[in-house]
């Protein structure tokens, strides 16, 4: 049997992070997944997933994303039921994510900003690409010419030794 999910998309609100009395974390959040057609009227609608997440990784979740973060979510599907306060039965299906990746930069702004977001969709956490970002926009605009040795105008210095071949 196969139950694998892999999703790419933006957290419609903060994730809430709980405590069983056990003391383990557990993280729920809801995930804004873009569908890849557009409906009759040349729209893109979304899918709101949600998904949760347990342990060290539920306390990571709470700590670095929010509202707007681009994430990638890898898990697996699961329904639960339960009855509620007016004894009617409840079912709930949602994403058991074993793991999440953060897909924009620490800090970044671009969450819901249209311009430029698809840039991030499966980058690493942890790398600098809004300065190349900005290098490629440069480049675009004049501001640098693309031979970085140009405006120097000296030969370049480069023993056979330092070549890889």
């Amino acid at each position: 049997m196969l139950n694998r999910v892999v999703l790419v998309g933006r957290l419609t609100k903060d994730p809430e992070l709980r405590y069983t009395p056990n003391g383990v974390a557990v993280a729920n959040f809801t995930l804004a997944v873009n569908r890849a057609f557009s409906n009759q009227q040349g729209e893109r609608e979304a899918d709101f997933i949600n998904c949760v997440i347990w342990r060290k990784q539920a306390e990571n979740v709470a700590n670095y994303l929010k509202k707007g973060s681009l994430a990638g979510v890898d898990g697996r599907v699961q329904t639960r039921s339960y009855d509620n306060n007016e004894g009617r039965r409840v079912f709930i299906t949602e994403i058991v994510a074993e793991s999440v990746q953060f897909l924009e930069p620490r800090g970044s702004n671009q969450s819901g900003q249209g311009q430029g977001n698809q840039d991030f969709y499966g980058a690493p956490a942890g790398n600098d690409f809004a300065n190349q970002r900005n290098q490629q926009s440069n480049r675009q605009s004049g501001g640098f010419n693309d031979d970085p040795f140009s405006n120097d105008g000296k030969p370049i210095d480069i023993s056979d030794d330092d070549l890889p071949f």
